[in-house]
Parts: C-alpha cells; structure tokens; sequence
C-alpha cells in the first residue's frame, strides 16, 4: 500500500507518519467543514425560491446540529472498532449521497430529512471525534498541537468555501453551489483511501514522541456492541465532576459557534443591509484569525495550564458577542468583532481534548470527548433554533447573541473549578 511505502520513506527522513495522518485528516475535516458551513449561505436563497421561514429551515439546521453531536460519542466507539479509514470512507459517502439527492428537493420536510437527519448523522460519524482519537493514538507529545492544527481545518474550510460557496450561489444558483461541495468530498475521499490507517503499529511505528523500540500492538476489540460501549462510557464518565464542567462549557461553545455565529451571521448582517457576498468574506476573515489562534492555542496547550486558557478564550468571546450589537455593522466595527470572535472562535478545543485526556486516560479519550461534543452539537443545535425563533417572532437576532455572551462569561467562571492538571510531557527528540 501507498501508506506503508510513504512511510518507510518518511522514517528514513526522521519524519514520522503521523503527521501524515494529520494532514490527510486536514484535509477531510477542511472539506467537511464546508460541507457544515454551506447552508448559513443556502438560507435566503431557500426562502426566496421556496418561500420556508427562517424557523423551518432552521429547525432542519437544529436538528442537524443535534445529531451531529448525538453520534459523536457512537463514532467513538465505531472509530474503535472498525477502523479510522472504514468509518470515515463511509460517513463521506453518506453525506455525498444526501447532498445530491436534496438538488431535487422542493418541501421542507425533504430538507429536514436529508439535511436534518443523514448529514447529521454522516457528518456526526467522524466530527471532531475523529481529530481527538488521532492525537491521541497517534502522538504521545504534542497532542495540543495536533488538535490545534486539525481543529484550525475548521477555520480554513470556512475561509475557503463560504466566500467562493456565496460568490456560486449569487451567479448560478444554490445547486450548482452544492454540486461543487459534493465533488470536493469525492475528493476528500480518495485521500483518506490512500493515506490513511487506523494505528501505528498498521505501518510499523510507535506514537510520536513514545520513545519505546517495538510497535504497540492494538488493544482487543471491545466485545459489547457499540451502544453498549458508548452508554457505558458515559455511565462511568458521568461520575465525575470534570465530566460535567466539560460538558457544559462545550455546551456554551457550541451556542456560541456553530448554532450561532457560522448559521445566522449572514442573515443578521442582511437585515442590516450588507451584501452576502461581503457577509460570507466576514466570517471568511473570521477564519483567518481563527485558523492562527487555533493553532497557537494548540500551542499553548502543551504548555501552560488549560484552565486559564479556557477561562480567558470564553471570556474574551463573550465580550466580542456582547459587544457587536453596538458596533452598528460598520465596516470598522465588524473588523474589530472579527479579529477578536475569529482568535478563539474554537480555540477551546484543544485545551478541552488536552484537559479529556488527563482525566479519563489516551485510550477512553475519544470515548468521553465524544459525550462532551454531544454537549457541543445540543449547544449549537439550541442556539441554531433560538437565534431563528428570535428573527421569527421578534424580528431579530440580537437577543440572541446577548443571551450567547453572557453564557461565554458563565463559561469562563465555571471552567476554574476543575483542578489544576499535571505538568506537560517532555518534548521529544524527533521531528
């Protein structure tokens, strides 16, 4: 296989495959990213040409988020047992074939069933779970790092696709817009085909920074099924107080992101009169800024103690929410609301896969963060609704993002009861 000649010749090099891994993994999470992204773009054309509210098509992005979430810690358990390359290759094809089948759709029960239901399910099979499961399989240092690489594909999905999904969609429509994200996938998918393995000791290696001389064998399958698995994970999970604080601070993350921001900032900034094309380029150079705080988060994980990192990174985000109902959508206004949103926007991540694993073990840290995710999507899923529901019935989105600043600040407090971690790893020698 290609993987095991890349390999060999990576080693030769001092490289080790994992990084590999990583950028295969970039890849995917980048394309899927535009996949999430695309119908904060697909809102106002939808209501144009099929005249669904906000709420409706809002609903189908809830229930999305939801259960994108929901199947977070079950594609944990199906990571492990069946493999990083299977499940992945499959999640694609699941969301490909939704994607394509909704070019025909005309109710809106068509887009909450395919849009709602199996991209959320397609997209949920991997979500940030699978990041998670290779820092910590793959890389016994500088997992922080790695998260915050994998988790900064987010943000240059975003920059990439949203301003060009816009630009197709404003000059040929929303179909030939969607059409495009199915072929990037296909492309996504044969990159994960090729490169990716599931351990390794699949290519002969121990993880990145395991100074130890022979490959790790891969533990046994676990022989319960996969609901078995995943409940009793969080049975055992639950028990813990850690546990919980993670749960909720996911919980504000995923309201002030994803349900949030990444679906009805450029519907808001329409209501306030600022073209879709620009309003994509916003969120746009909000991933810019993302993409390198991310990173540095990732960064400052290996280093410094994540509590405090967290405690500041919902901080300052509340703040920056709070503050952008008073910048009256001027272009310096937004710029600022951009450049401080965009530096943390999921910046938590890393900090909180790191804080996962020091609490609940390398092995059962998928498992876990994938219950803490579920929190993530139920926070998104909330806000994706709520925020529509406020358009709806009070004309606007404010009270929304009012509401989504102070649960940051909230956020922010809560994170210190959780205690002090150990100190970082040592660095190791190869590169």
């Amino acid at each position: 296989m290609i993987s095991n000649w890349l390999a060999a010749a990576l080693s030769r090099r001092n490289i080790h495959y994992g990084w590999v891994m990583v950028g295969v993994t970039f890849l995917a999470a980048l394309i899927s990213a535009g996949t999430v992204g695309a119908p904060g773009v697909f809102i106002v054309p939808l209501q144009k040409e099929f005249g669904w509210s906000t709420a409706q098509i809002s609903s189908a992005l809830s229930i999305r988020f939801i259960l994108f979430g929901l199947m977070a810690p079950f594609a944990a358990a199906l990571l492990n047992r069946y493999g990083l390359r299977n499940v992945t290759l499959t999640a694609q094809l699941i969301v490909v074939s939704a994607l394509v089948l909704s070019l025909g759709m005309s109710e809106v029960w068509q887009l909450v069933a395919l849009w709602g239901v199996v991209i959320g399910i397609g997209t949920g099979m991997t979500a940030l779970v699978l990041g998670a499961t290779i820092a910590t399989r793959w890389f016994a240092a500088r997992r922080g790092l790695v998260v915050g690489i994998m988790t900064a594909s987010v943000a240059t999905g975003q920059l990439v696709f949203l301003p060009l999904l816009a630009s197709l969609t404003e000059r040929f429509g929303w179909r030939l817009a969607l059409g495009f994200v199915c072929i990037m996938l296909c492309v996504s998918a044969l990159a994960v085909l090729l490169a990716m393995r599931d351990r390794p000791s699949d290519v002969g290696l121990r993880p990145f920074g395991d100074e130890g001389t022979e490959p790790l064998p891969a533990p046994p399958p676990s022989s319960g099924s996969i609901t078995a698995v995943a409940l009793g994970t969080l049975r055992d999970a639950s028990k813990s107080s850690a546990f919980w604080i993670l749960f909720a601070t996911f919980f504000v993350c995923g309201a002030s992101t994803n349900g949030l921001v990444q679906v009805h900032l450029i519907p808001m900034c329409l209501d306030f009169g600022i073209p879709q094309v620009q309003a994509a380029s916003l969120l746009a150079a909000m991933g810019i800024f993302d993409f390198f705080g991310t990173i540095m988060s990732g960064w400052l994980s290996d280093r410094y103690d994540n509590r405090w990192l967290l405690f500041w990174y919902y901080g300052l985000r509340g703040l920056s929410l709070i503050f952008l109902p008073f910048s009256d959508f001027s272009f310096y206004g937004l710029s600022v609301f951009a450049m401080f949103y965009g530096l943390d926007w999921i910046a938590t991540v890393p900090p909180t896969v790191r804080l996962t694993a020091q609490k609940f073990g390398p092995e059962r840290a998928n498992l876990v963060f994938g219950w803490i995710f579920a929190g993530h999507q139920l926070g998104a899923g909330a806000a994706a609704f709520g925020a529509g529901l406020s358009r709806t019935v009070l004309s606007s989105y404010l009270p929304a993002f009012f509401i989504a600043g102070a649960l940051c600040v909230f956020a922010s407090l809560i994170v210190l009861a959780l205690s002090r971690q150990p100190k970082p790893q040592p660095k190791p020698a190869m590169a």
